[in-house]
């Protein structure tokens, strides 16, 4: 994505911080990040437990959102993985995910509140991590691209920056 954008969009500030563990201190340093972005022309892009962020972020910013295979419910899901793990994108990166991080998760749910701005979903049926059917349920209102096949970690996104672009409205940029 930031290579499409500094080729593509050179006038576009994009930032993807590497986020802390914890849901609590990842959202703080994500409000801190954007408090002086203009709002009109910001959209948050999150995959996997990204796109649970990306959602609430939207929602808390009033702002379009891309969701690539994202979390639903990752309380849930992550509950029975506490303990030191390891980066889902390195092995070789370990953290701690605590007990306190399933409640942190919970408080940012914004499930039963409408969408405060458009939302984009590409999902794979094929994610081997999450279950798309819960994706396409989660996110009925959605501009959905729902791809036969594909894996979770959206092995063919470059095809996808094009989509991404057009739903985001980006200028042509240095097309």
């Amino acid at each position: 994505m930031a290579t499409y954008v500094a080729q593509k969009h050179p006038d576009v500030q994009l930032w993807c911080p590497q986020l802390p563990p914890s849901p609590r201190a990842a959202m703080d340093m994500l409000r801190q990040g954007i408090a002086v972005w203009p709002n009109p022309n910001m959209a948050v892009i999150g995959s996997s437990l990204g796109g649970y962020y990306a959602t609430w972020v939207a929602q808390q910013a009033r702002c379009p959102s891309v969701l690539l295979n994202p979390a639903v419910d990752p309380a849930r899901d992550l509950a029975h993985h506490i303990g030191d793990q390891t980066s889902w994108h390195d092995p070789a990166e370990h953290f701690y995910f605590a007990p306190e991080f399933v409640d942190e998760l919970r408080a940012l749910d914004v499930r039963n509140q409408p969408p405060a701005a458009r939302q984009l979903a590409i999902i794979a049926k094929g994610d081997e991590m999450l279950d798309w059917r819960e994706m396409v349920a989660r996110y009925p209102q959605a501009q959905l691209t729902l791809l036969e096949g594909g894996d979770h970690a959206l092995s063919d996104f470059p095809a996808h920056l094009e989509t991404i672009a057009r739903f985001l409205q980006l200028a042509s940029g240095t097309d």
